[in-house]
């Protein structure tokens, strides 16, 4: 029997840590690091899942039901029995069972700590491939959290591409700057937009910073929010174009060519690059999840959580 200890959010705002026995499994993972995905999980730990999305909303390794109690997250970093690292698509838990194939092996270039933005940097892919950024695109990306921050990494790998990324925190340029974008609190007629910031203004800011038909796409997910879009000024002219992009789903350019496996390893092969330490905070111990994660939610960029004193030196 193997006993293993998870966070659990048991009401709005509130959390707790559970001790439980394990059904047996496929491979044992002991937990090194997590990550908190800070818009997803926020809405998780204040119930703000509309039920209509309970069933598209649940992580693959979740456990209980929203709105409460729920046992939710997807990024984990551990070792298997054999010592060798893996990132696995699972809740904050110090240990768990998970299928060999849910466990991706991480780069040994990769640090701990750095690996737990696999997730967000799977997103960020697909948000690239729906993107379809061409060469010389002036592209901007509205909100510099994790999620935005990343994709603009990306985009500003592309030749000639002007990548700029739109915040209200000016503390971000120089984060911005070290990935390869520039900064600013608006641009205007760019033929590319990213909306990443999960608010309603900057929703309408990408409205705003679209050139003449040019794409927008939501990266988004607002939860139970229903934001006011001005669709009565250029939205029409302009012939705008707003596209979805959810990582539940392959990009519709790579489906069928990539697996989710295989996006999920190229995304933890992009994190060699240690550009992207910028992202990461100062890591919580997993005992103190519970009193810190209110404030862990509140902003930020990447919270890591920390499952031993060297957990997060590997």
């Amino acid at each position: 029997m193997t006993d293993a200890t998870g966070f659990w959010t048991i009401a709005p705002g509130q959390g707790e840590l559970r001790r439980e026995t394990l059904p047996a499994g496929d491979m044992l993972i002991e937990t090194l690091a997590s990550g908190i995905s800070r818009g997803t999980e926020a809405l998780v730990f204040h119930g703000r899942v509309p039920p209509s999305q309970y069933d598209a909303m649940r992580a693959p390794r979740m456990a209980g039901q929203f709105p409460f109690p729920v046992r939710y997250g997807y990024a984990a970093v551990g070792r298997n029995p054999s010592g060798q690292r893996v990132f696995v698509l699972h809740p904050h838990q110090d240990r768990f069972f998970a299928p060999a194939s849910m466990c991706v092996p991480v780069p040994d270039a990769v640090p701990t700590a750095r690996a737990v933005l696999a997730a967000n940097m799977e997103t960020a892919l697909n948000i690239a491939w729906d993107a379809a950024c061409l060469p010389g695109e002036r592209v901007a990306v509205i909100g510099a959290g994790v999620v935005g921050l990343l994709v603009g990494s990306l985009l500003a790998r592309i030749p000639g591409t002007d990548v700029t990324m739109i915040d209200i925190n000016p503390a971000r340029a120089p984060i911005a700057a070290r990935l390869g974008c520039s900064f600013d609190s608006a641009r205007l007629d760019q033929d590319l937009v990213i909306h990443a910031s999960g608010t309603e203004s900057g929703l309408r800011a990408a409205l705003d910073s679209a050139g003449f038909e040019a794409r927008i796409i939501e990266a988004s997910w607002f939860g139970d929010a229903l934001p006011a879009l001005p669709l009565g000024g250029a939205f029409h002219s302009k012939r705008l174009r707003i596209i979805a992009s959810q990582v539940g789903h392959i990009a519709p350019a790579m489906r069928g060519r990539r697996s989710h496996a295989q996006r999920l390893a190229l995304a933890l092969e992009l994190l060699k690059d240690d550009c992207y330490d910028a992202l990461l905070e100062p890591p919580t111990a997993f005992a103190d999840l519970p009193a810190a994660m209110p404030r862990l939610l509140a902003g930020g960029l990447c919270h890591v959580i920390s499952y031993g004193t060297d957990a997060c030196s590997a």
